[in-house]
């Protein structure tokens, strides 16, 4: 494929795709569709701006990037306690990293929009019957009689993500995100003591901070949040992804806007110039943030022909069957200018393949010139079923390839920029986190997984696992601040060998 080519957001069409849906009744589609054309934007291009500026400073190894949320979302999923424990558990997961680490985060949620789902094959087993393989709300239902693709599920879709946004755009302005009482996201259901004083000991002495600065007069001084002003300790950025899987959607809410001025901040305009006329750029309103999944990744498919064109910042997935050439190739096609904050590599390997394929990779895209940011998704290569057949994942697992991920980059003489993973702050009505990952501080066991088993998709991370993540990675950089950098991150590995023995 060639770069050069010319792009609509209807370019796509004309490159055979993967992990398509089949409707039964086109018409219906498209006229759902058209609706969708109508409709306001989910986001707007000064956001996507100020999130591109933002990935190029992970890139420069200035912030550190956390990509995290459901693996799926459910339409039944969007309450106010869900969205709010949700956006509690990333705000805790990023303080506890800025407090380790001393870098600002960029908080990237999987929240309001994802609710599609690639699969492996078009049709599964339950019980006697073979029906529709469950392709995620937007698609069809979970109940085994509502299989049937309906596109006016694409227009839930749409509401379902506006109304998340707007609670979350409102929980962040009225003080949710105040960093003077982050106890407040949740922490009261913790149960592990010396989980919970970690977290306290950061709260006190983010207190104390806090009350220097006000004592002085500078509690909000000049904010990493370039281009917004808003700079305060009672707000922060909050960004919204999905795979962009479903293609006729996001034709459908990709947008012509005149290029945003955020994209240009070093050029003003002379004082007495005359107008002129504005270069246009596609945005893909959707989200702020996209990303192209292990499957849809053919370098002649209909994916990546639709991500080379938008202007939003992209994800790839880089799995052990990506090729070197392949991901080069790949690059060129999505970044043939090379921009910064551009491209986000998401690494997905599986514990036990990270060590054949990481290293290679990363020597390959160094010697091709490509900027990008390499972040670790430690989730989606280590799956596996356990006795009682829950899909399941090992939290010592888990932290192995992180670990791998760590030291590799560091032999590479590159950086890790940041995490990806699947994780959730949801509780049931007794106040119990959920039980679908192994191990961790809670030292969750497999008899118990079928005690609180909510995810419909992919097993996620409790509230409490999620924050033993936090600051083992949060540790790793605190001690790789203080110039202590010996075996690089044996403290990672410490805790590995007391989580793997549970």
């Amino acid at each position: 494929m060639s770069t050069t080519e010319s792009w609509s957001p209807s370019s796509w069409r004309s490159k055979s795709i993967a992990q398509d849906v089949e409707y039964p009744d086109l018409k219906h589609l498209s006229k759902v569709l058209a609706k969708i054309e109508t409709l306001p934007p989910l986001v707007t291009p000064s956001e996507i701006e100020r999130l591109r500026y933002q990935l190029s400073l992970v890139q420069r190894n200035e912030a550190f990037l956390l990509h995290a949320g459901d693996c799926a979302e459910s339409f039944d999923a969007c309450t106010h306690e869900s969205i709010s424990a949700k956006i509690g558990l990333i705000l805790s997961f990023s303080l506890i990293l800025i407090w380790g680490a001393r870098l600002p985060v960029v908080r990237i949620g999987r929240i309001a929009g994802q609710y599609a789902k690639p699969r492996s094959s078009k049709t599964e087993k339950i019980g006697d019957r073979e029906v529709l393989s469950f392709r995620g709300d937007n698609v069809n239902g979970l109940d085994p009689n509502d299989r049937t693709p309906d596109p006016d599920r694409l227009l839930s879709a749409y509401f379902h993500s506006t109304t998340t946004l707007n609670h979350v755009r409102s929980l962040l302005t009225s003080g949710f995100a105040s960093l003077h009482h982050p106890s407040d996201w949740s922490l009261n259901h913790v149960r592990s003591p010396s989980l919970r004083k970690e977290f306290e000991h950061i709260v006190d002495g983010l207190s104390d901070a806090l009350d220097f600065s006000r004592t002085i007069g500078v509690e909000s001084g000049p904010s990493f949040e370039l281009g917004g002003g808003r700079g305060t300790v009672g707000e922060v950025d909050f960004y919204t992804s999905h795979e962009g899987l479903m293609l006729e959607y996001e034709q459908a809410l990709t947008r012509a806007f005149p290029l945003s001025s955020a994209a240009h901040p070093k050029a003003p305009a002379a004082p007495n110039a005359a107008p002129i006329q504005r270069l246009k750029a596609f945005y893909n309103t959707s989200a702020h943030f996209l990303w192209i999944g292990d499957r849809t990744r053919q370098l002649t498919g209909a994916h990546v022909e639709y991500f080379r064109g938008i202007r939003n910042p992209i994800g790839v997935k880089v799995g052990p069957s990506m090729g070197k050439e392949e991901l080069v190739r790949l690059l060129d096609i999505v970044n043939p200018l090379k921009e910064a904050g551009r491209v986000t590599l998401i690494t997905r390997y599986g514990a036990g393949k990270i060590e054949d394929h990481l290293a290679g990779h990363i020597s390959t895209v160094q010697q091709s010139g490509h900027p990008v940011i390499w972040i670790c998704d430690p989730m989606h290569g280590n799956t596996l079923t356990s006795a009682s057949g829950l899909k399941t994942r090992n939290f010592g697992t888990i932290i192995s390839e992180l670990t791998s991920c760590l030291k590799i980059h560091a032999a590479c003489n590159s950086r890790l920029g940041g995490v990806s993973l699947e994780f959730t702050g949801e509780l049931n009505e007794e106040g119990f986190s959920v039980t679908e990952c192994l191990g961790g501080s809670m030292e969750l066991s497999e008899e118990q997984l079928g005690l609180r088993y909510q995810s419909f998709c992919d097993p996620r991370l409790n509230f409490e696992q999620s924050l033993d993540v936090a600051f083992l990675i949060s540790n790793y950089f605190k001690k790789e601040r203080s110039g202590q950098k010996k075996a690089e991150a044996d403290i990672l590995y410490t805790e590995l060998s007391r989580q793997a023995s549970v």
